[in-house]
């Protein structure tokens, strides 16, 4: 058993002990701990903990379970002359993150034409395992869209400029070349661009529910009025293919001596595959930018077709898993690190030149999906983030519950029915992604943002629920 001490109402911490370079810190109820502790996740945290040049803490976020290497909503930050890289820090589904937009369409408008628009939809954005995009794209173009990422879309008429302010990177991260990646990597990706595959990946048309800081609000262009939509999805199979390909890599390179968990096979950062590693993440990183910024235009021309005068415009889009350069203070002094995320949003408060000049003043915009049942948040980050979570927060609801445990207690058509209760529509695939993703299968998202604001890691601005849902 680990021994977990209690700091605060929102805080736990491992002590540090035996190979541990560092304690382990995570934020969470007494409510959420009891999800934690069911699982290895904080194991996991302690795992992580003795990885070389780690600094400050191995860090898990309110909605922190099980995943593959680190825990989903583990955060930690390398020193660059001594730290590691790890596959198992950011994820499978390299840059799963979500984007937010605003519209200028009234919700009783929309709820008019919802089965209609929720129908076309599905049939513009293709969804599930293994599903087509909508771009027969070659291998030069999928290298294209490895190294310039939403500028691609852009470029080739699937948005707009200020589209691409208004994501994290500007949609482009540098230091990505598709040499590093491999050619059945890109043969995956090549007809995959602007789908949206499957598990948790969403499309959702929601209406604003609560305004918190209104302000705020007011600068993201949330209005009470008009519908939201918000966009979940990775870098599909060819992010899938990169972290295996390195996985093994990894493996052969380095092997297994000295790590607490063979999951979490790492480079050191300035090894030839450690550049390689970060080098062919950020290719899928720009991948899933443009596959969102491709899925976002489908979107938009059908609410276009729909109603003449439509605006949708991106409040932002956001990373999920993703390890990144980025300069933080440790003792004091500003220092360059490789921080993982994996699960877990970027949340840097005002400031911070990475955030869109529009927001600088305020803070990055945070959004936190919940499940197709229950809320969705927008929060903003904080300084506070920046000085205790390396500037990170949640990124979800977290799952308390396996795949294969919700299909044995969950029925698709009954959870369609629920929604339906509530005033949901939902499309999908079949009942099995229905019955996989059901609300009860995931931790208390409200619990979760609660921690989050509390702890100061990001800051309650919307609460969000949903009207129509497209899953895979």
């Amino acid at each position: 058993m680990i021994e977990v001490k209690k700091i605060s109402d929102v805080e736990w911490e491992i002590p540090k002990e035996g190979k541990m370079l560092v304690p382990g810190k995570i934020f969470a109820s007494e409510k959420l701990i009891k999800n934690i502790k069911r699982d290895r996740t904080l194991e996991q945290v302690r795992n992580v903990a003795m990885l070389p040049g780690i600094l400050k803490a191995s860090i898990a976020m309110p909605d922190a379970h099980q995943g593959y290497g680190f825990s989903i909503g583990g955060v930690a930050a390398f020193e660059l002359d001594s730290g590691i890289i790890s596959p198992g820090g950011v994820g499978y589904d390299i840059n799963c993150g979500v984007r937010l937009l605003t519209s200028n369409i009234k919700v009783s408008d929309f709820l008019e034409k919802r089965d209609k628009i929720l129908n076309e939809i599905f049939k513009e954005v293709p969804s599930g395992v293994g599903k087509g995009g909508k771009i027969k794209a070659t291998k030069e173009t999928i290298k294209q869209v490895l190294e310039k990422g939403a500028e691609w879309a852009v470029e080739n008429g699937y948005g707009r400029k200020e589209d691409l302010e208004h994501t994290e990177e500007n949609g482009r991260i540098k230091n990505a070349n598709s040499e590093d990646v491999s050619e059945r990597a890109i043969t995956r990706g090549l007809f995959q661009l602007g789908s949206l595959g499957a598990g948790n990946h969403f499309l959702e048309i929601q209406k604003i529910e609560e305004i918190y800081d209104e302000k705020i609000a007011k600068s993201f262009g949330l209005d009470k009025e008009n519908i939201t939509i918000m966009i979940h999805c990775g870098s599909r199979g060819l992010g899938h293919q990169i972290a295996s390909d390195y996985i093994k890599a990894m493996e052969n390179e380095y092997g297994f001596k000295n790590l607490p968990d063979r999951e979490l096979i790492n480079a050191p950062i300035n090894s030839e595959l450690g550049k390689k590693y970060l080098s062919a993440m950020n290719c899928a990183v720009n991948f899933a930018f443009c596959n969102r910024q491709i899925i976002m235009d489908s979107v938009r021309k059908v609410f276009e077709k729909n109603f003449p005068d439509a605006k949708l415009n991106l409040v932002y889009d956001v990373c999920h898993n993703i390890a990144k350069i980025e300069e933080h203070k440790v003792n004091s002094e500003k220092v360059k690190l490789c921080v993982h995320r994996k699960g877990a949003t970027r949340s840097f408060g005002p400031g911070r030149k990475e955030i869109p000049a529009v927001y600088r003043e305020i803070g990055q915009p945070i959004i936190i999906p919940g499940s197709m049942g229950t809320a969705s948040y927008v929060l903003v980050g904080t300084k506070k983030a920046e000085e205790v979570s390396f500037g990170s927060t949640a990124h979800g609801a977290g799952r308390v519950m396996s795949r294969h445990q919700a299909l044995r207690q969950f029925k698709g058509e009954k959870i369609k029915s629920e929604l339906q209760s509530k005033n949901i529509e939902i499309k999908a695939g079949g009942w099995k992604s229905i019955a996989e993703e059901a609300p009860g299968v995931y931790k208390d998202i409200d619990e979760v943002v609660r921690v989050s604001h509390e702890a100061g890691i990001g800051n309650l601005v919307a609460k969000v629920k949903p009207l129509a849902v497209m899953k895979g």
